[in-house]
């Protein structure tokens, strides 16, 4: 059970990014920390986690957000969601907060770009799609395999819950890519992972996969070997970076330890063979991979977005 932690925002809502694929957009975190609670997750490294089991909601968001905008001589054209957090936890005050701050927003014609691992409410799908225009998603999977998204990922939507909604916002004109971040080494790298997973976002109607390869941060390290219970899994995905290397990135100018260059690059052209068959395109970021990439992986969407057209709304009973 996550615990809630209510406080005001004291700091700006809109707020720069260090990525190079942010850097022209202001992003904001409805939280510190995330109820979804992924193992391999970053932000837990970060100076401003709340600690594990806990999350950091920020009650006067909205209030704060108006009254940055209304002194602003220029509003900006998108902003995104969320550097280190997630819109759609689990918890009733983020999701009510996610909904108002979106709704704000979209009314006010600023575009909205996130990316989510959670679940979707109806109300907060039925915003996104009558603003299509003006929304751009990106849904994050590491595998088809429930018990391996469960226990990675614990409070986060099933695999199918998300690509149902993703199907659904894309019927609605909503630009939806993927997100394979992080491939999990000797767990998710695999031809049988990589291939269904590939197959089921084509049949949907994404056409772009952007993708990165786990790195580790000693908080990282002390997550995965604290909850992944099967230690076979577990040996084998630390055993991975054994003869791993320290990776300067420009997520935040630091250094993390990365498996070996030659190790992620074989893993990506594997997912780009098997994406090529399904006409999927990948996008590998260089904010994460600076030795293997020099391109963007367009976290933020592309601005102004590409017109779409035959698509329905579908309603999924999710």
């Amino acid at each position: 059970m996550v615990e809630v932690i209510h406080a005001e925002r004291r700091s700006a809502v809109l707020t720069p990014s260090s990525l190079a694929c942010l850097a022209h957009v202001p992003t904001v975190n409805l939280t510190a920390g995330c109820a979804h609670e992924c193992r391999y997750c970053y932000a837990r490294g970060y100076l401003t986690h709340p600690g594990e089991g806990k999350v950091r909601f920020y009650t006067n968001t909205l209030a704060k957000l108006r009254e940055e905008l209304r002194r602003k001589r220029k509003k900006p054209a998108t902003v995104y969601f969320s550097p280190s957090s997630d819109p759609f936890q689990p918890v009733p005050e983020v999701l009510n907060m996610a909904y108002d701050v979106f709704r704000f927003l979209l009314e006010s014609e600023i575009g909205v770009a996130f990316v989510t691992k959670g679940r979707i409410p109806e109300r907060h799908r039925s915003l996104l799609a009558a603003h299509a225009p003006l929304v751009q998603g990106r849904i994050g999977l590491i595998t088809l395999d429930p018990g391996t998204a469960a226990a990675f990922e614990p409070g986060a939507a099933t695999p199918e819950v998300r690509l149902a909604q993703a199907a659904e916002l894309i019927g609605a004109q909503v630009p939806v890519e993927a997100r394979l971040d992080p491939i999990l080494p000797g767990v998710t790298d695999g031809a049988d992972c990589l291939e269904p997973l590939c197959a089921a976002l084509a049949r949907i109607g994404v056409r772009k996969i952007a993708a990165s390869v786990l790195f580790l941060r000693p908080a990282v390290i002390g997550s995965l070997r604290r909850h992944i219970a099967d230690k076979p899994t577990r040996d084998r995905l630390l055993g991975s970076f054994a003869a791993g290397e320290r990776l300067a990135i420009h997520a935040g100018n630091s250094r993390v330890l990365a498996i070996p260059t030659w190790a992620r690059l074989e893993m990506m052209e594997r997912l780009k063979s098997i994406a090529h068959c399904y006409g999927l395109e990948v996008l590998v970021c260089a904010c994460k991979n600076p030795d293997i990439s020099s391109g963007s992986c367009h976290i933020s969407g592309r601005w102004p977005p590409a017109i779409h057209s035959g698509g329905q709304l579908r309603l999924f009973q999710l």
